[in-house]
């Protein structure tokens, strides 16, 4: 078995996946339980009225949902230079979506995406270098947007909310994380295009150090796959770049307006408050970057809950729209893994294994065949 398959197993072990589950639905539950006990929950599901306006809110859902996916299956192909097809590329797609649901935010679906793309025939060094393009155009989109979104809201509460200590909370770690992702995306930028062996120089260096040297390995291979990275992206066209950032643009904007599409469906009263909804889910997204729970369980459904109580008018109302865009942002990935990953283990491992087999009894076949 060679280095990736082991790596594929222990990322993938029963174990790995059911804990991150069991302890985000367990989270998820507390929150939900504790934040419900005041409130008349079945009173005010009864009280819906699902009519033409509701069911126009979930086919904006659901559109934003196809919007999303649509963006990363896209950008999977532009990536690969449409060597994979549109249902491969979804298959690579929906794998990584659901890696990300049972990893913790800060690390993400895309650390696990070279195996994804590794199993679809794309070589191991070429997806790790795909892999770091695809997390520089995520981390870009958010360094142009954020300002902008900040400042077409200048005369919007985004940050001001009724909890002072909170509000101060959320703007201090907003722009704190937005500025680790500039000099993250900086890095990026330098390690892949402009600079690479001077970054490769400066991880090898910095990873010498004794209190470091234990991930210095892992260190050292990013610098050689930003060095491969360079050499394989400057061969692309400025129209490449477009293309690629239009997709990235496209699924990132889907997963903000799912929010807006469930306060369409079930307040009337929110329609002035759209553009400062959209916004919002905007700084959330940011936030969950840095969540240590897998998916950013608890932390995505309080961020909610307290960010948006402000808007939504009805008491219990706004925990009920949490568990709506929990269920169309996170559980249907959850779901799209119980179907996906077991066909996927099976058929790469049965794979690994026949390539190994060939490999052994030296019936490579011969260049004259």
């Amino acid at each position: 078995m060679s280095d990736t398959d082991i790596t594929s197993s222990k990322i993938f072990s029963v174990w790995k996946v059911i804990i991150p589950i069991l302890i985000g639905l367990v989270v998820v539950g507390w929150l939900f339980w504790n934040d419900a006990k005041d409130e008349n929950i079945p009173e005010i599901i009864h009280s819906l009225n699902f009519d033409s306006r509701a069911l126009t809110g979930l086919a904006f859902i659901l559109i934003a949902v196809f919007m999303r996916e649509f963006g990363l299956t896209w950008r999977f192909r532009l990536l690969t230079n449409n060597e994979l097809s549109w249902s491969a590329a979804l298959h690579v797609d929906m794998l990584c979506e659901f890696s990300s649901c049972v990893t913790p935010s800060a690390v993400g679906g895309s650390a696990l995406g070279m195996i994804f793309l590794n199993s679809k025939g794309i070589e191991f060094g070429r997806a790790t270098t795909l892999m770091l393009v695809t997390i520089f155009l995520d981390e870009l989109f958010f360094v142009i947007f954020c300002p902008i979104i900040v400042l077409l809201s200048i005369h919007s509460p985004l940050f001001a909310l009724g909890n002072v200590g909170f509000s101060h909370g959320l703007q201090w770690t907003f722009w704190s994380v937005y500025l680790f992702l500039l000099l993250y995306t900086a890095l990026l930028y330098a390690g892949i295009i402009w600079r690479p062996l001077w970054i490769q120089k400066m991880i090898y260096r910095i990873f010498s150090w004794k209190w470091l040297r234990r991930w210095s390995e892992r260190a050292n291979q990013l610098g050689a796959n930003m060095v491969e990275t360079s050499v394989s992206i400057r061969q692309h066209s400025g129209s490449f770049w477009i293309k690629a950032f239009a997709a990235t643009s496209i699924s990132w904007t889907g997963r903000f307006l799912v929010v807006n599409a469930i306060f369409f469906a079930l307040m009337n009263s929110a329609d002035s408050s759209q553009w400062l909804i959209f916004a919002r889910e905007f700084l959330i997204w940011v936030l969950l970057m840095v969540s240590p729970t897998p998916g950013g369980s608890g932390l995505s459904e309080w961020i909610f809950t307290t960010y948006y109580g402000d808007i939504v008018t009805v008491g219990g109302m706004v925990l009920i729209m949490a568990v709506i865009w929990r269920i169309f942002t996170y559980y249907i990935y959850l779901l799209s893994g119980a179907i996906f990953v077991p066909a996927w283990l099976k058929s790469y491992f049965k794979k690994s294994s026949s390539i190994g087999s060939v490999s052994k009894s030296g019936d490579l076949p011969s260049a004259d065949n």
